[in-house]
């Protein structure tokens, strides 16, 4: 540990202890990062966010006894400032609504986790969202084959200039009061911007608008 360098404190829950042994050893090569506790369980995982608060939560969706997103969910109420990042076998949008929805900021296929997991940490540590390159691929074509098929124009075309920005900084993890003091504006404004977006885009949550700029490209 360098001086003065805060370490990230991190949670694995997976119930797979030779996946759980690599996941570790992958993530203690980097300095900064410090695994403070393992579960093999959701139910466990839970449990031991309540002891431990860590920064980040790296949790795979299928577990016994509670199931990752179900864990994640319980983890996002409990502990607003514990960043969560689900592992998957699943490339699957519906999994993914799911993962957002449960409060997880970052969505990693297992089978590429050792690319992209040390990225993932760093980004839900400070607040921006991750998604393996295979997930966003997929969410964009599949857009892309949705609007074609309905004969849909893209409603992306609807926004200002100033929608645009605003919508990149929101999908990116950006609170309306960051917004707000990034682009100078009153937090009112931002505010007004941000349910003129949804209405526009006919998205209802954050979480919506993450997935969608994910389909966009706008955010990866």
């Amino acid at each position: 540990m360098g001086e003065g360098m805060a370490s990230i404190r991190i949670l694995l829950a997976d119930d797979h202890t030779v996946m759980r042994a690599g996941l570790r050893l992958l993530l203690e090569r980097q300095p900064d990062f410090e695994v403070v506790a393992e579960a093999e369980d959701g139910r466990r995982g839970v449990d031991l966010a309540d002891v431990h608060a860590p920064d980040v939560v790296v949790m795979d969706i299928a577990m016994p006894r509670l199931n990752g997103i179900e864990a994640a969910r319980q983890i996002a109420i409990r502990h607003p400032q514990t960043a969560v990042v689900i592992l998957s076998m699943h490339v699957d949008e519906s999994y993914v609504m799911r993962a957002l929805k449960a409060g997880a900021r970052a969505y990693l296929l297992k089978d590429s986790a050792e690319a992209d997991l040390i990225g993932a940490v760093r980004a839900v540590s400070l607040g921006k969202s991750f998604f393996s390159p295979a997930v966003s691929k997929l969410l964009a074509e599949d857009y892309v084959r949705q609007l074609e098929r309905k004969g849909e124009v893209d409603s992306y075309e609807l926004l200002t200039a100033r929608e645009r920005e605003i919508l990149q900084l929101l999908a990116e993890g950006q609170s309306n009061k960051d917004v707000a003091n990034l682009l100078n504006l009153s937090l009112y404004t931002v505010e007004t911007h941000r349910s003129h977006i949804l209405q526009k885009l006919g998205l209802h949550t954050i979480p919506d608008l993450i997935l969608y700029a994910v389909r966009k490209g706008i955010i990866r």
